[in-house]
């Protein structure tokens, strides 16, 4: 079975602090930062910023790009889920992962778009961020936090 080409946004306040998404559809706590597929034709950047827009309401003249993961970032999901999310066409998704800076202000953040994600967000630190993820995607995240370290708060 493929991987799903998905992107993923690390989104940072000017204090290094990450944005955040309480996950809609998760009965236990869970948090993360957006992320989505990339759709047919379409570049990684652009599908980070169309997932960004969509998931938060931030468009992309409210940020700033920093930098990208060089390599796809792969996980495979946990037993229980494979073969009933993605059609069941996915074992896992392989990310590009995207670094940028928010440069507006708090309020310009809205959650509540046409299919929303997230029920809260807040901005976090680093290992907040780590702790908070589902534990499938703990590897990634890792990864990411430590490929954009010197950022981060």
């Amino acid at each position: 079975m493929p991987y799903r080409p998905c992107v993923g946004v690390m989104l940072i306040n000017g204090d290094g602090l990450i944005f955040a998404g309480q996950r809609l559809d998760s009965n236990a706590p869970a948090w993360q930062m957006p992320q989505g597929g990339i759709d047919d034709g379409e570049k990684p950047r652009a599908a980070a910023l169309r997932e960004l827009w969509e998931e938060t309401g931030v468009t992309s003249d409210l940020v700033e790009f920093i930098g990208k993961t060089n390599d796809w970032v792969t996980y495979d999901l946990p037993d229980e889920l494979l073969g009933k999310i993605w059609g069941g066409k996915f074992r896992g998704q392989k990310q590009r992962w995207f670094l940028f800076r928010f440069k507006g202000e708090d309020d310009q953040i809205n959650i509540v778009t046409e299919h929303p994600e997230f029920s809260n967000w807040r901005w976090i630190a680093a290992d907040e961020m780590l702790a908070a993820i589902v534990p499938f995607k703990r590897p990634v995240y890792e990864q990411v936090v430590q490929a954009f370290r010197t950022y981060l708060a």
